[in-house]
């Protein structure tokens, strides 16, 4: 792809993500920060793999002047996720939904930052209207902070479900902090979410309530 958008002259996108901070020691999570990433950790593949993607498009800006962007995805949400996807958010409201357990990982005190969906797009669009010198990287999440618990407890009252809080082992290289600092796309692009973590899970909640019903 990036030997496509140098022949064509073509502005490239790379979607990375906030994981090329590994288990931060940093917090909340600047872009001036390397991160703290286990390289053959189990995690690792998709971390590195960013990690490497990011440099390849930073090589292909420094070496042949390629238009490039590259924002950094905080965990992101919203209706029209895969009930199966495997993710915090949809995996509490389905199992809140279904009267299921609620499934924590270590003591459930971990911490991650939710950005609804629409607020993810805006930023995308805002960051491919920039000049061509602005590449980033550039942090694209919500700042709002809170715990396993804490999302599991919202998911709950928002669902009326009665589902227990279970708690399963913290697996190999689990961040225990997870925030972007969004200053750079503040200040540069204008940019910052509008979304709430409770309006976002009530329209979210709203799209697998139907899902389900299916």
């Amino acid at each position: 792809m990036l030997g496509l958008a140098k022949r064509t002259g073509a502005r490239i996108f790379q979607a990375s993500t906030s994981e090329v901070y590994g288990d931060p020691e940093v917090h909340p999570q600047p872009e001036s920060y390397w991160g703290k990433v286990n390289p053959v950790g189990p995690r690792s593949c998709y971390d590195e793999g960013k990690r490497c993607a990011e440099t390849l498009f930073f090589d292909y800006r420094r070496q042949h002047n390629l238009n490039i962007k590259v924002a950094r995805i905080f965990n992101t949400y919203g209706p029209r996720m895969h009930p199966n996807d495997g993710r915090v958010v949809s995996n509490f409201i389905v199992q809140a939904l279904k009267g299921e357990p609620i499934t924590l990982y270590g003591d459930g005190t971990q911490t991650r930052s939710f950005c609804y969906v629409d607020d993810l797009i805006e930023g995308f669009v805002r960051l491919m209207r920039m000049p061509g010198d602005f590449t980033g990287p550039v942090n694209l999440g919500n700042p709002g902070e809170f715990t396993m618990i804490e999302l599991a407890e919202r998911v709950k009252d928002l669902t009326g479900s009665q589902s227990e809080l279970t708690y399963e082992p913290l697996p190999t290289d689990d961040p225990k902090q997870r925030q972007p600092d969004i200053q750079l796309a503040n200040a540069a692009m204008g940019w910052e979410p509008t979304v709430g973590l409770i309006e976002g899970l009530e329209h979210t909640i709203a799209y697998f309530e139907q899902l389900l019903a299916r």
